[in-house]
């Protein structure tokens, strides 16, 4: 067998964790105190990420011995940081203004390259979680291209169903939306299954982006947890089926289609309830120490500013 270099795998498992710090802080964009982040991430990190990856990836690991498929961090990484996205922001409140102030992104050509950014970068996820350059890696490497296709092409769908244009951050939306999807299934799916999956994900987190988070209120501002966290919960629990042999994904029928599916869910459940305490006493503890919330005034003159000395523009 060959063997990784104990420092390249530190380095590997390293950029999971940083990525998915920043999708938590997502959520939490325009109000949330620059010291406030860095107690709340070193606290998040130690109590709810490692726990999560140790017991996802690590043999021994409590999900990884009931036979959880999780390939790349769907659990790990999308369901972990859009749920605790989801808790920061509602204990941190609404931005000022919001929802009734038009808040568009300040850049879409930034957009853009920072999709295009992540797109490319999964790949080295996605095939590289394989960790060697096998066909394995190869099936992983397709179906992240095929899934974000799909997902990028029916979320553009979906905003002509529902009476808009196609758009360049719809798009965006749904590339992101897809490739959550995919992580999870990643090797373990064929790309007609991986096609499917990112479709049906960008739908659905279409639906939660435009329709659900308006109804609810809450101000999650880069809807964190409406693509990272309701396309990891499908692509976790569709993985269960993509799996199978039936839709050519690589299981060799041994574990029952329904079997694999409680399997996932119950892998996503315990996900869900870990974050969400953990991402409760990450934050209160931050809020105990420095406060959360910067002041109004600084809310209004920009966090560039107000946080940080320097402007962006």
């Amino acid at each position: 067998d060959e063997v990784i270099s104990e420092y390249v795998f530190i380095c590997f498992q390293m950029t999971f964790a940083a990525i998915t710090a920043a999708l938590v802080l997502g959520a939490t964009v325009e109000r949330m105190k620059f010291s406030a982040v860095m107690v709340f991430t070193a606290i998040w990190l130690t109590i709810v990420y490692f726990p999560i990856a140790h017991m996802v990836w690590a043999g021994g690991g409590l999900l990884f011995e009931m036979g959880a498929l999780d390939f790349a961090g769907g659990t790990v990484v999308h369901i972990n940081a859009g749920v605790s996205a989801l808790v920061a922001c509602l204990i941190l409140g609404k931005r000022k203004g919001y929802p009734t102030e038009p808040m568009p992104p300040h850049s879409l050509t930034l957009t853009m390259v920072g999709t295009g950014l992540l797109w490319v970068g999964w790949f080295g996820f996605n095939a590289g979680s394989e960790l060697e350059a096998d066909g394995t890696a190869g099936l992983a490497m397709i179906n992240t291209f095929v899934a974000t296709a799909s997902a990028g092409l029916f979320w553009m769908l979906a905003e002509r169903l529902a009476g808009h244009k196609g758009s360049a951050l719809g798009f965006c939306s749904g590339v992101i939306a897809g490739l959550v999807a995919v992580t999870p299934a990643a090797g373990n799916s064929g790309p007609f299954g991986a096609i499917i999956l990112g479709a049906v994900a960008s739908l659905v987190c279409f639906f939660v982006v435009s329709k659900l988070k308006p109804k609810l209120g809450f101000d999650d501002s880069l809807d964190a947890f409406g693509i990272h966290g309701v396309g990891g919960i499908i692509g976790a629990i569709g993985t269960g089926i993509v799996y199978q042999p039936v839709f050519g994904g690589p299981g060799d029928g041994s574990t029952a289609m329904m079997a694999q599916v409680v399997i996932q869910v119950t892998a996503v459940a315990i996900s869900i309830a870990w974050a969400a305490v953990g991402t409760v006493i990450a934050i209160f503890i931050a809020k105990l120490v420095t406060g959360l919330r910067v002041s109004e005034e600084t809310e209004v003159t920009g966090l560039d500013l107000g946080e940080h000395g320097e402007r962006a523009y």
